[in-house]
């Protein structure tokens, strides 16, 4: 399988945008901040460079240092961050990373009180067909059987149909 630049700069905008919607969970720490904005440097046709890994791994830093729904916030931010590096192997372990921005961002805006339903309804709004041809090269994921697993199920089921 080959993934090409442009591929991974549209999905790494789309998680971005995902990442960013719960951002302000994370008011207190500025890394998350920081991987969204690594993410959409990349996005919009920057290079993959170690500073893009670096704000990743403060991102989650961040999200082991927080409260449940400013860390779900924060591994969204890592997931954006981390798209860029996907991975062009025929497993199912690299769909967690296509859905993972998204997934983590419902699970913060549940975790913060509101509608994991509504921000997954709004992350497939704005995903671009671009997405949903790059997981369709994947086989089908393997989400388990926790709260994260059923958002993760949500997303692909919808982002394949």
């Amino acid at each position: 399988m080959e993934l090409d630049l442009d591929e991974l700069r549209v999905l790494t905008g789309w998680a971005a945008d995902c990442a960013e919607r719960v951002l302000p969970l994370t008011p207190d720490d500025p890394r998350p901040a920081a991987a969204i904005a690594a993410a959409r440097e990349f996005a919009t046709g920057g290079p993959r460079t170690r500073a893009l890994r670096t704000a990743a791994w403060g991102a989650l830093a961040a999200a082991k240092a927080a409260a449940p729904a400013a860390a779900a916030a924060a591994r969204a931010a890592v997931g954006a961050a981390g798209a860029a590096y996907l991975h062009p192997l025929e497993s199912p372990h690299q769909v967690k990373h296509i859905v993972g921005p998204a997934q983590q961002a419902a699970l913060a805006r549940e975790l913060a009180g509101g509608s994991a339903e509504a921000e997954i309804e709004w992350a497939l709004s704005q995903a671009p067909p671009e997405v949903r041809v790059l997981l369709r090269k994947f086989p089908p994921g393997k989400p388990g059987k926790t709260r994260l697993g059923e958002l993760h199920r949500k997303l692909e089921s919808a982002l394949r149909a």
